[in-house]
């Protein structure tokens, strides 16, 4: 089982290409290219709710925040082992509680994203 309170502090240019390049398709909102950085069977969990497989990935990613206005910025990121990364990101806006610290916890199959839980 993973211990995803551990790993080494990582530069983000240090993740894997896959990891890097999903986050900067899912903050361009270039839903295509985020949802080819998933394997066909992955699985995606974000507010409680998982998405399975890239076509309930790409709804998912069509609709996520789209509700409120925040800024985003990744402020860590860490290996816990070849496998499994962690991206820190702090978000301000007008959703409930108005601050927010989320880690995208990203576990890759194959060269490809098998799993991305999103949680405080």
């Amino acid at each position: 089982m993973t211990n995803w309170d551990q790993g080494t502090p990582v530069d983000r240019a240090e993740l894997p290409a896959r990891i890097n390049t999903y986050l900067a398709a899912h903050l361009a909102r270039d839903i295509d290219t985020a949802v080819a950085a998933f394997a066909p069977d992955a699985t995606a969990t974000d507010e409680g709710r998982t998405h399975h497989g890239r076509e309930e990935i790409r709804a998912w990613l069509a609709t996520a925040g789209t509700e409120y206005t925040y800024t985003i910025e990744a402020v860590g990121a860490r290996t816990i082992d070849p496998d499994h990364h962690v991206v820190v990101h702090h978000l301000e806006g007008d959703f409930p509680g108005g601050v927010a610290d989320l880690q995208f916890k990203f576990a890759l199959r194959d060269g490809a994203i098998g799993a991305l839980v999103i949680e405080p």
